[in-house]
């Protein structure tokens, strides 16, 4: 068997994205669908975590505001992604956010747990997106990570039991109670 051609898959832009039906995302040029759509409990998770973050949200200048999928981060002309939760720093009048959001949050799935965490990571990673969290529906345990010069350190392993505070920046600072996002 011979080696894997990348020549021949079909890289894509944000022109083709933005024509695009259903839910998508663009990560290098490649095209990843969005569906089945998520179980119940993903969906309980992600607004319970959206609320958390949105309720205890503290900022005295940042412009910082919390959102839930879908949303777009335009990275470049070829990635575009939707995470699940998301604190973007910036006013916006386009149909996107470019500028690289402080905090993200996936809630892991079946059809979408790997790329979560490999590909979209190591883009949260590079991007400079200083914490980001993953969620496990069914353990009930979330891992939280910081960019520490540059790489993701696992600052620690969540349990319902755990309350977390995030300093986003000098002005920005948010804190989630786990026990009220799994029921």
């Amino acid at each position: 068997m011979g080696a894997f051609k990348y020549d021949n898959f079909v890289y894509y832009t944000y022109e083709d994205y933005k024509h695009w039906e259903d839910s998508w995302e663009l990560i290098d040029g490649i095209a990843y669908a969005m569906s089945p759509a998520p179980y119940p409990k993903h969906q309980r998770i992600v607004a319970s975590i959206w609320r958390e973050l949105d309720e205890n949200l503290e900022c005295s200048s940042d412009n910082c505001e919390v959102y839930i999928s879908p949303i777009d981060w335009k990275v470049n002309d070829n990635t575009v992604v939707q995470p699940d939760v998301v604190i973007f720093c910036e006013k916006t009048n386009k149909q996107y956010f470019s500028k690289t959001p402080p905090l993200i949050v996936e809630v892991l799935s079946k059809s979408t747990a790997y790329k979560d965490v490999t590909t979209k990571m190591k883009l949260y990673e590079t991007q400079g997106v200083k914490f980001y969290i993953i969620i496990e529906p069914n353990s009930e345990i979330s891992d939280i990570f910081e960019l520490i010069n540059g790489e993701y350190k696992l600052l620690k392993k969540v349990t319902k039991k755990d309350k977390f505070k995030f300093d986003i920046s000098e002005k920005c600072k948010t804190k989630v109670d786990f026990s009220k996002l799994f029921r």
